[in-house]
């Protein structure tokens, strides 16, 4: 939480449970890894993860980099880049994009699209370093450039020429045309409502998704499963 958030703002949690899905998908990818060595030796094993260890694996490079130098990590406004700029969220007429000018051909791009093809002639700016340097002065002068249009403009034009996204609220994202075209929202029977909406595999087996079904009304197994002998205990 503490590396979530505006530098001027309280430490912010993630919003949705990230660490909750990491430390399954963790413990899946360590189990495959089981199956297949039982596969190849005949002999099984056991697999542990917790929430903790997962969310402490995933400060990357961040927790690599204090116990070497010492260097903490802190938050940077508008979700920047720590070297990189500019690599952040920008405000447009309308609401928000993030850009990302990684390299010198990106941010040429975004100079000439944005119709200030002078800046990378500014002294201040000619370089990675030296915009990391006035990185402030820099996202001012994008701001005033960027406000002038709407969010749609600026992705049609920069679209192809830059990594762009629009920021969208929950609505925007799941209604969004490229979320439909991926088939990442689908429709699935279900026994309460026909027309269920849910979020579909994001893996692509052959470049198709898993088909997905919904889960038996509560309580229809108990008869079965409550009537059923226990299986015998085995030791391994």
């Amino acid at each position: 939480m503490s590396l979530t958030g505006e530098p001027d703002g309280p430490p912010a949690r993630v919003g949705a449970s990230m660490v909750d899905a990491m430390t399954g998908l963790t413990g899946v990818v360590g189990l495959l890894s089981c199956v297949m060595q039982a596969r190849r030796t005949g002999r099984g094993c056991d697999v542990d993860t917790c929430l903790f260890d997962v969310a402490m694996h995933q400060l990357t490079y961040s927790a690599l980099w204090y116990p070497q130098r010492r260097r903490q990590i802190a938050t940077s406004a508008r979700s920047a880049h720590l070297s990189q700029v500019p690599v952040q969220t920008f405000p447009t007429a309308d609401g928000w994009i993030f850009i990302m000018c990684m390299t010198e051909k990106f941010w040429r791009a975004l100079c000439d699209v944005i119709g200030r093809a002078d800046l990378p002639e500014d002294h201040r700016f000619a370089t990675a370093d030296r915009r990391r340097e006035h990185r402030d002065v820099l996202t001012a002068v994008l701001d005033v450039e960027l406000r002038k249009e709407t969010t749609e403009h600026w992705l049609a034009q920069l679209t192809g020429k830059i990594p762009i996204a629009p920021v969208y609220d929950l609505a925007q994202a799941l209604d969004a045309p490229f979320t439909r075209r991926t088939g990442m929202v689908r429709t699935i029977a279900h026994p309460a409502r026909p027309d269920l909406r849910v979020l579909a595999n994001p893996l692509k087996i052959d470049g198709v998704r898993p088909e997905q079904r919904a889960c038996a009304p509560l309580g229809r197994d108990n008869a079965v499963l409550l009537s059923s002998e226990p299986a015998p205990y085995a030791r391994s």
